[in-house]
Formats: structure tokens, sequence, C-alpha cells
């Protein structure tokens, strides 16, 4: 990786997010907690929010439950999905720790990649003077997550390889709309194996 691109502009160490999705035995048989087939694309993740745990009145809000169905949330505010660069900036001006504010509610696989993207944004905040640099150390923070605890969230070998595949061809569209080579060794399984041995990401 670029040194300085991101991890010279980290205030805080990687943290770590507590994720809520819909819990199967609040619904009815059949019901999909978790969608583990969705497309990793490059728009807004649908059904993913920030929702707050404490007192958040310096970022811009919603209700969470406009953004996370099947939760039982009603009156929770969470980060508006718009104030993803205000959270960044935010955290990093008060130097506040992400984990003692948010935690992620996502109930499908573009979601919460997308989420665990976000969070790595939050603890590194720069002038992204190399956005796709910046960006592809953000994927692979989502992907190296993944890797870690996927016995948990419950996908696949295939899932995540496919999950690699299209993180890659969004990483790579931004490179060359940069008009700079993409040489990105992370997106190969055993090279995102070898940083899950070399950092405890939680």
């Amino acid at each position: 990786m670029a040194e300085g691109v991101f991890d010279g502009f980290g205030h805080a160490p990687l943290s770590t997010l507590t994720w809520g999705r819909p819990d199967e035995r609040a619904h009815q048989p059949g019901f999909v907690a978790f969608d583990g087939t969705t497309p990793i694309d490059g728009g807004n993740p649908a059904r993913m929010v920030f929702v707050m745990h404490a007192e958040c009145t310096f970022l811009p809000r919603e209700l969470a439950s406009l953004h996370a169905l099947g939760m039982g949330l009603r009156d929770e505010w969470a980060l508006a999905p718009y104030g993803i660069d205000d959270a960044t900036d935010a955290f990093f001006e008060r130097r506040l720790v992400p984990k003692d504010f948010l935690w992620l509610a996502a109930d499908n696989l573009n979601a919460l990649v997308w989420g665990l993207h976000d969070w790595a944004h939050f603890h590194n905040h720069g002038p992204f003077e190399e956005r796709a640099m910046t960006e592809l150390q953000c994927d692979v923070s989502a992907l190296v997550w993944l890797l870690m605890n996927r016995d948990a969230i419950g996908l696949a070998g295939d899932a995540l390889d496919r999950v690699i595949a299209q993180m890659k061809t969004i990483s790579k569209a931004r490179f060359e709309s940069e008009g700079k080579p993409f040489t990105a060794p992370y997106f190969d399984r055993r090279e995102l194996e070898k940083l899950c041995v070399a950092h405890v990401v939680e």
C-alpha cells in the first residue's frame, strides 16, 4: 500500500464494530434475516445504516427505522446515509472512537460490505488526494474483516470469492478513472489470508 495515503491519516486504530440484522425468530418461517446473495456494486447500499447508541448531535441524522427494516427500531437515530464524509471528518476533529457512538444495521451482503468499508473510513481521515488508493485500502479492510468472520456471518467460500472479484472490478475502475495503473495483489484470497494473520480485526 502507498505509505501515508491511508494509515498516515489514521487517528484511531480500527475498533470493534457491532453488527445487527433482523432476528429470524421474530418473523414467519421462511423469513431471510440476511441475504448473502446480493451483488456488490458501487451504488448507495440499500438497508444499511449506522445506528447511534450515544448522543451524536454533531452528525447529520435520520430515523434508523427508515433504513433498517424488521429490526424493531422505532425512535432510534442513525447517521444520515449522506453523512459518511461528515462522520469521518467529525470523528477526526474530535478524536472520537466510532464504536462509542455507532453500530451497523445491515441485512444483506452488499450493505454489510459497504458498511465495513465506511467503518474503515471513520478511522482514517485524509485529504483524498489519491482517492483510488484510499478507497482500495478501505476495500481491503472490509474484505479482511469478512474473511476473518465468514463463519459467524454464514458466508460460503464461493460467496466470499465472488465478493473479492466484484470489489476488484470496482477498484480497478477507480484507478482507470484517475489514469493510474491498477496493481492490487490484495484481491487475491491468499494475500487477504496473510493480512488476517498479520492483523487482529474484529
